[in-house]
Formats: structure tokens, C-alpha cells, sequence
């Protein structure tokens, strides 16, 4: 009842501006009423459109200067730095077209609008400027899509590499989960069909007749060596979903019935990462956010926030339900070492099934 009213009312005051309007038209009868714009209009439309421009100009140095902090930090990734420099000859490159374009476009609009009189000149064609116009762009688009594919190949390469680590990213909605494969280096096979099996410790459906899947390791939380390749299989359970890990500019896809692939070597450990003057500075503003977050729910007595630590994340980059902003996990970069005396203390699936 009460949304009915709101809405009648609503529509009421719309008729009454809507009449107010009509009314305040019919008395300005004497005055000239055209749809045709004068010189007046034109030289004010024109003034606007270089006030606009020095918006646009303005927000985006404000953008750069507000924002430009939470860009990514220094790739923790080998490729990641041919990957990064890709990224930031394509900005350039665009930046500087749409900053000249946007000029000559606002430029163009003021010192050839309309006036009385006069008459626009009119090109039925131009071969030099359509020369110009199509060459110039054919060859800088050439260049990045060859400088492209060069570092797509480069990356996507995986090559036979016995020292590589093997592990399977398994996501479902919406978690992941994490297998390594055992001391012969070999995933055994998994399937769906597989999961309920050992009252539901079979957390990734691998097949239990297949010997290569005894020594597999599965965990929740995912460790890697620094300075060693790992080479990832990923499954998806359910839906579509996508691998992404951002400070190791990695991204993949997980799709249903199939098995997708990607390498990286990472080169930063998780302590390292965390003593890079970008990465401190941005722990710092995001606790004095959380402290200020903090201060109002311990008035509503609620708990505080706890303090922001750097870590990794494998985060799912594709909408895949519900609580798809959840679904991520904890990645743990150290030293070979520290990575080994990990593994040893991992359950294998073999001991899981006992």
C-alpha cells in the first residue's frame, strides 16, 4: 500500500513539473522559438566542447594521481615482465591516439562550427589523408598484434621439463582445491564420478585403481617453490571458472571435461614480496581503512578488523555463482627448502584412504 502511494504521488508531481513547464512556454510567445541554432548558440556549444575537453584531460591526471597506486606491484612471475611490458606499450600507445584524437576532435568542433553564411567545405574523397588514415594504423596494430603472438608463444610454451612441478588446480563453486602430483611426477587419472568415494575424502575424484594417483598430495592451500617451473593442470567440477592469479600475471580458464594448462616460474617468495616499497605502502592504506572501518563497528560492539597481511591469492575471475567473490586461494611462495619440509608433512592420498 505504501509503494502504491509513493509511486501515485510521484507520478503526480511529474504531471504538475510537466504542466508548470507548459504553462512557463506559452508565456514566452513574443520570443523567438527556433530548433535551428544561431551563431550564439554555436560559439557557446563550441566553448563547451574545449571546456569538456580539459575535463576529460583533468579527471584522467586526477585518476593517475588519486589512484594510480593500486596498479599492480613488480610481477612475481619470469614472464610476467614481458607480459607487463606488452600491457604498457599498448597504454602508451593508446594514450597517446586518444589524447591527440580527443584534441582535434574538441579542436575541430570550435573552429568549424556553424555561422551564418557560411558555406562547409565539402571532400568527396582524399587519396593522401585515406592513405595516411589506413597505413599509419596498419602498421602499428601489425606490430603489436606480431609483438603479441611472439609473447603469447613464448609464454604459453611448455616444454618437456623433468625438474617442473606438476600440480592440478580443481575448482568448484566455490573453492579450489590444490593436487600435487607424488614422487613420480605423474597426476594419476580423476573424474567426477570418483568424488563420493571413501565417505567423501576423495576431495578430487582421483581414481583409486590407478597407481600413479597413490602418492598424489591434495591440500587447500597452495605452496610453490620459488626459482622452479610449475606446470598447472586445471579441472573445473561444475561450472566455468578461471584460474586467475594476478601477481603472477597468470590467468586460465577451468572448463568442465577438459583439462587446461599453464607454466610459470615464480621468482619472489611470499616475504620478499612483502618487503617491495609499493607493497608496504599499499598494506598501509589499506589497514588505515580497516582501522577507520574498525573504530565504527567496535561502537556498534562488533569485532574490529584484523590487520591486512600481503599474501597471494588464486582468485576465480569468471561471475560463477553466488559467492563468487569468495571463491579464492591462499598461494605460499618460498624457498625450495621450506617447500620441501612442507610437502613431507602432507598426507598422501593413499594415507587418506586408509
Amino acid at each position: 500500500m505504501t509503494l502504491a502511494l509513493s509511486l501515485t504521488i510521484l507520478v503526480l508531481i511529474g504531471i504538475s513539473v510537466w504542466q508548470i513547464a507548459k504553462i512557463f512556454e506559452l508565456s514566452q510567445a513574443k520570443k523567438e522559438n527556433t530548433q535551428v541554432a544561431n551563431d550564439e548558440d554555436n560559439q557557446f556549444n563550441g566553448k563547451l566542447m574545449f571546456a569538456f575537453l580539459l575535463f576529460i584531460y583533468g579527471i584522467t591526471l586526477f585518476s593517475f594521481w588519486k589512484w594510480g597506486d593500486v596498479l599492480l606491484p613488480a610481477p612475481a612471475s619470469e614472464h610476467g615482465t614481458d607480459y607487463d611490458n606488452l600491457m604498457w606499450i599498448s597504454f602508451a600507445i593508446i594514450f597517446f591516439v586518444q589524447t591527440i584524437t580527443q584534441a582535434l576532435l574538441h579542436y575541430f568542433a570550435y573552429k568549424y562550427r556553424g555561422k551564418k553564411g557560411q558555406k562547409a567545405l565539402f571532400y568527396a574523397d582524399n587519396d593522401r589523408l585515406e592513405a595516411i588514415w589506413t597505413i599509419i594504423p596498419v602498421i602499428t596494430l601489425a606490430g603489436l598484434i606480431l609483438y603479441g603472438l611472439y609473447t603469447w608463444t613464448d609464454i604459453m610454451s611448455l616444454e618437456e621439463n623433468e625438474d617442473a612441478l606438476v600440480v592440478e588446480l580443481y575448482a568448484q563453486q566455490f573453492n579450489w582445491k590444490a593436487r600435487y602430483a607424488g614422487q613420480d611426477g605423474v597426476l594419476g587419472d580423476a573424474n567426477v564420478r570418483f568424488l563420493q568415494d571413501f565417505d567423501g575424502r576423495n576431495l578430487v575424484g582421483i581414481d583409486a585403481t590407478d597407481p600413479n594417483g597413490l602418492d598424489d598430495v591434495v591440500v587447500q592451500e597452495l605452496h610453490l617453490p620459488v626459482g622452479r617451473e610449475v606446470q598447472f593442470k586445471m579441472r573445473s567440477q561444475d561450472v566455468l571458472h578461471s584460474a586467475y592469479m594476478p601477481f603472477f600475471r597468470a590467468q586460465m580458464n577451468c572448463v568442465p571435461g577438459m583439462i587446461t594448462e599453464f607454466a610459470f616460474t615464480p621468482n619472489k617468495t611470499t616475504e620478499e614480496m612483502r618487503t617491495l616499497p609499493e607493497v608496504v605502502a599499499k598494506v598501509k592504506k589499506i589497514n588505515k581503512i580497516r582501522a577507520a572501518n574498525s573504530k565504527e563497528l567496535v561502537a556498534k560492539g562488533e569485532e574490529a578488523l584484523e590487520p591486512y597481511v600481503f599474501d597471494y591469492l588464486l582468485l576465480c575471475n569468471k561471475i560463477c555463482g553466488a559467492s563468487h567473490y569468495n571463491m579464492q586461494m591462499k598461494i605460499v611462495v618460498e624457498t625450495p627448502e621450506e617447500f620441501e619440509k612442507w610437502m613431507t608433512e602432507q598426507q598422501t592420498f593413499a594415507q587418506v584412504i586408509q
